[in-house]
């Protein structure tokens, strides 16, 4: 006969052998236990007595491994393990629970639920020394996971939730895993929550589904050593939040849906502000958001690459990432569409800004479709190539180490709307070689640049050139060709734009290109003068050409001088005076007219009379206009100099 011994209410044990009392399914539980085997083909076993042989941990054979292993089993009432300490690897396939497991504060070797069916799970606090599964399970309630430790590798993987109405799916707030989070396939009817929490190595939620009418994925202050993988069929309805989250590489978004929860104050469809990136943000090839993004005061090492992203927010901002910080390329190239405004104001790039193929719409009660005012790249800002934007372009104050092109850009506007707003920009080149003529309005005031180059053909409706500066114009135009380009200022006229122009064409040797610039803008001047300036100012077109054609004063002197000789060789004037006389000499006398302020001495000792006294008049005359007129064009000439 075996030896007996007493345990706690006088119930007999017999050593190492399984409770008296326990019906042939819990023994079979119990000798399994002991082999390390798999315990199948037993329909049910109490809750009781699993925490029984858990705590009891009965010896194991000569040569096994001590081991819970069921499989297929119902478990009857509640199995409560809350702080214990469970010895070996716990685990359990397709088992059914009637109660909520209860592990809080629990110690464990390992643990997997796999294909469980399970009203909930408590685990709050719980510590595993190893992996944490709850793998391809259907949970009717809520996982609660919060402040959990797992030595290695916590997994959701395939799992369903279903929590009743207004509860959370996951709450696994201040979640610590040593390695990997995975829940790849997770499928969660509420919402799931790891804010605070710390992953060593990646957080993996491809392919997961997290929906519900208060269901959202919130992950502030998240830190991950690895990646953080939202793609591949990932989707979300309600907010995902990773304020300032820290991410030691990637966050992937491939192939995600982001539906958010609405349009009020501080609801966003992903929430990825104030936070640390280690590597890319790739939320290209089929990323659907409808929804604000924010991006505002994050930091990317890598680059943020939006390829053929569609983001959609009609009432507001589609993409906020104001004064974000990426070390790379912000890749928008290659189909992205946006109908809501796209904001990367103060932002920095270390490498370029790609938006060639983009396609941006503004909200519905904006017209502003890009607002990059104060902006900083590092390398080039592309516009161009199929860029289509079907509202105003802001790109005020920003510095491009390279060059900004709009090359086969469509700025689709409106006669009237604003369709680039570009002042105080400063670029190394600054091609405007639009696809199709703006219709509206290009602003270029007080922006620098080496090289400019654009296309007659393509020159917007209305321009402003007022303190734009350049070095290089290409195509270099005849003064002709290009003067109407300075005349589309809606504003009217400015002088800036001329004399930039002039300074340009002097720099290349085509002075005479440069004088008929000068002369252009002192014509344009006219109209905005007072009748009396404008008739001088007419005056000295006529003459000198604002003092920029000082041969046409020449050849108007030469012909006074021929018409003033032949008429006075034909009629003397007389003598004035007691004599002696000066032999008359027609030519001397009509420059002694005609030049003020010189004294040749024929005008002193002779007077016309008659006709003649007019003709002396109006030599005269025509001789100070001729003088004063070029003396202010030389003026003019000398101050420009």
């Amino acid at each position: 006969m075996m030896p007996q011994r007493h345990g706690r209410g006088g119930l007999v044990l017999d050593d190492d052998g399984p409770p008296a009392g326990w019906d042939v399914g819990e023994r079979r539980m119990w000798e399994a236990y002991r082999n390390g085997e798999w315990c199948e083909g037993v329909p049910q076993v109490r809750g009781e007595a699993v925490r029984r042989l858990l705590l009891t941990a009965p010896p194991p054979r000569p040569g096994q491994l001590a081991r819970l292993r069921l499989r297929g089993v119902r478990v009857l009432g509640e199995l409560d393990l809350s702080e214990t300490v469970v010895r070996g690897a716990v685990r359990l396939r397709r088992c059914r629970f009637d109660e909520t497991p209860r592990l809080e504060g629990a110690q464990w070797e390992a643990l997997e639920l796999d294909e469980c069916r399970l009203p909930g799970l408590r685990a709050h606090s719980a510590r595993t020394a190893r992996e944490f599964k709850v793998t391809r399970c259907t949970v009717d309630g809520t996982l609660d996971l919060r402040s959990l430790s797992v030595g290695t590798h916590l997994s959701l993987e395939g799992t369903t939730v279903r929590p009743a109405p207004g509860e959370a799916g996951v709450t696994a707030q201040s979640v610590a895993v040593d390695e990997s989070l995975e829940a790849t396939g997770l499928d969660c009817a509420g919402a799931v929550h790891l804010s605070n929490a710390r992953v060593q190595d990646a957080l993996v939620l491809r392919e997961a589904t997290i929906s519900g009418p208060t269901s959202a994925l919130q992950m502030s202050e998240l830190t991950v050593g690895g990646g953080l993988y939202l793609g591949r069929g990932f989707s979300c309805t309600g907010m995902v939040n990773l304020c300032g989250a820290s991410i030691g590489a990637s966050v992937e978004l491939l192939d995600a849906t982001l539906t958010g929860p609405g349009a009020g104050p501080g609801e966003f469809a992903l929430h990825l502000g104030c936070a640390q990136i280690g590597g890319d943000i790739q939320a290209e090839r089929g990323l659907v958001v409808d929804g604000p993004i924010t991006l505002a005061d994050t930091s990317v090492r890598g680059s943020v690459v939006l390829n053929g992203a569609r983001l959609s927010h009609p009432s507001g901002t589609a993409l906020a990432a104001g004064r974000i910080h990426i070390g790379g390329d912000l890749d928008c190239q290659g189909g992205l569409t946006a109908h809501g405004t796209v904001d990367l104001c103060d932002a920095r790039i270390g490498g370029s800004l790609q938006l060639a193929a983009a396609e941006l719409t503004p909200p519905d009660d904006s017209a502003s479709a890009l607002s990059a005012n104060g902006i900083d790249v590092g390398g080039v800002a592309h516009l161009g190539r199929g860029f289509t934007a079907h509202g105003r372009i802001g790109i005020s104050d920003a510095t491009i180490h390279s060059y900004l092109s709009f090359s086969g850009a469509v700025l689709d506007t409106e006669v009237a709307e604003d369709a680039l707003i570009c002042r105080a920009t400063t670029a190394s080149a600054l091609d405007l070689r639009f696809r199709d003529a703006p219709r509206g309005l290009v602003d270029l005031s007080r922006t620098k640049a080496v090289l400019l180059r654009d296309d007659p053909e393509t020159w917007p409706a209305s321009l402003i050139l007022d303190g734009t500066v350049y070095d290089i114009l290409r195509p270099t135009l005849h003064a002709e060709e290009r003067l109407p380009w300075l005349e589309r200022d809606p504003d009217g006229f400015t002088p800036q734009p001329y004399e930039q122009l002039a300074l340009v064409y002097q720099r290349h040797g085509w002075d005479a290109a440069a004088r008929s610039v000068l002369v252009a803008k002192q014509r344009s001047l006219r109209p905005t003068l007072a009748p009396p300036a404008r008739l001088w100012s007419l005056l000295q077109d006529a003459t000198v050409g604002y003092g920029y054609r000082p041969l046409r004063a020449v050849w108007l002197l030469v012909c006074l001088l021929l018409v003033g000789s032949t008429l006075f060789a034909a009629r003397h004037p007389a003598p004035v005076g007691g004599g002696p006389y000066p032999r008359f000499q027609p030519v001397i006398y009509t420059l002694d007219l005609l030049l003020p302020l010189v004294d040749l001495g024929q005008e002193r000792a002779y007077e016309p009379s008659g006709v003649m006294q007019w003709v002396g008049i109006v030599l005269i005359g025509t001789g100070w206009l001729l003088a004063t007129t070029v003396a202010a064009g030389a003026g003019r000439v000398l101050r420009r100099s």
